[in-house]
């Protein structure tokens, strides 16, 4: 009885022995850091070569169901999608308990890898020794499957970490560019009071203002709003800002200024970007006012008899057109205790529970009701004004206003 009992005593040591062999160098390759790719091959010459499964595949759940590792069998099962019967398993079933196509039988048992109650992956094997029928020997392939696909997913989560934290960093780096665009003062003078406010939307906006002196009697102020957000808009935006400077140290005609800022976004756009923007230039001594309204929501100018006018000509938005198939710069005087509200969609693109928008008419009664606050109460209540417009709503757009108070 002894010696009948010795060959298995042996063959289970040898299972073992195999076992650890293998274990180890699944644990090694993890410990590696390999990538994915790399997993896999150690994993299927593994279950060949020291397990001696002679024929295996295994089905991983990423965002659907993938063949990672298919050997021994003659129909390519990476095409193939796992029968109904087969998904719905959580314990290690023999095929022949299976109402399965027959193709699927070349395998004989379905191996479930569960991992926190989820199934990550299922592992079939066929022509395997007589010793792997048993159920210690099944556990042993379910436990080496659950620890690489486990390291896998970890890896895979690991890499997702750090391009979170690199796309942070860059949203950061962004963010810091932005706020470097927008000018450090404004004007508070005896001629004008000039006072801005930008609420961003995401942590990174596509809205730009700015004010320029360009000499003791003129200075440029202007709002643009990129199509789109976050980094590619910042950049954009950033290039209109230094080019606009840039523009500007050489030649203060708008139709020169506009035409080379379409130039430069037209050439430094991608993925079908566009600015709109309404640039003005206003002499303190004439208190005359140039401006052009490149396909930006007008600004309304109010007179002190509460009458008003929108600006609102000019051009298209730029860098749609490598040159701009229209033009025109447009010289108003500006009267005295006038109050000019420059602004993006943002604004007035807020809609109450019936659908109705704020709009621009809305805009205009609030001036016409609130003329006579100071610029940061008269931009305050106006933001306020849009929350209460529809309390339940959050603002979908960033929102700048930029009000120039001509004394």
């Amino acid at each position: 009885m002894a010696e009948s009992s010795a060959p298995n005593i042996q063959q289970e040591l040898n299972l073992k022995k195999l076992e650890l062999s293998a274990l180890l160098e699944i644990t090694q390759a993890i410990n590696e850091n390999l990538p994915e790719t790399a997993l896999y091959k150690i994993y299927r010459f593994t279950l060949l070569a020291q397990l001696q499964i002679n024929r295996l595949t295994l089905f991983v759940h990423d965002e659907e169901w993938e063949c990672k590792v298919c050997f021994g069998t003659e129909q390519d099962f990476t095409k193939q999608e796992i029968p109904e019967e087969i998904l719905a398993l959580t314990e290690i079933t023999n095929t022949s308990k299976l109402r399965v196509d027959k193709r699927w039988r070349v395998f004989e048992i379905v191996i479930p890898i569960l991992h926190n109650g989820k199934v990550l992956a299922f592992v079939m094997i066929g022509k395997i020794q007589p010793y792997y029928t048993n159920l210690e020997a099944l556990n042993f392939v379910q436990t080496v499957s659950n620890i690489m696909l486990v390291a896998i997913e970890n890896h895979k989560m690991a890499r997702q970490r750090l391009a979170q934290e690199s796309i942070r960093r860059e949203i950061e780096i962004a963010r810091e560019v932005q706020s470097m665009l927008f000018p450090k003062s404004l004007p508070n003078d005896k001629d004008v009071v000039i006072h801005a406010s930008y609420i961003p939307h995401s942590s990174i906006g596509g809205d730009y203002y700015d004010f320029i002196e360009i000499d003791k009697d003129q200075f440029l102020f202007c709002v643009a709003d990129v199509s789109g957000k976050g980094v590619p808009a910042s950049l954009l935006m950033s290039n209109f800002q230094a080019g606009l400077r840039t523009i500007l140290r050489q030649t203060s005609d708008l139709n020169t200024v506009v035409a080379e800022l379409n130039n430069l976004i037209y050439r430094n756009a991608i993925a079908e970007k566009f600015i709109t923007t309404f640039l003005a230039i206003y002499n303190r001594a004439t208190r005359e006012l140039s401006y052009v309204n490149a396909g930006h929501n007008s600004p309304i100018l109010l007179y002190e008899n509460n009458s008003h006018r929108l600006l609102n000509e000019g051009c298209t938005m730029l860098g749609v057109f490598d040159v701009l198939p229209f033009m025109s710069v447009t010289k108003i005087h500006v009267p005295e205790n006038s109050v000019l509200l420059c602004y993006t969609d943002g604004l007035t693109e807020v809609f109450d529970e019936e659908e109705a928008e704020f709009g621009i008419e809305g805009t205009i009664k609030y001036l016409q009701n609130h003329r006579f606050l100071s610029s940061r109460m008269l931009h305050l209540q106006l933001l306020s004004e849009i929350n209460l417009y529809n309390e339940e709503t959050t603002f979908s757009d960033d929102i700048t206003l930029l009000s120039c108070r001509f004394k």
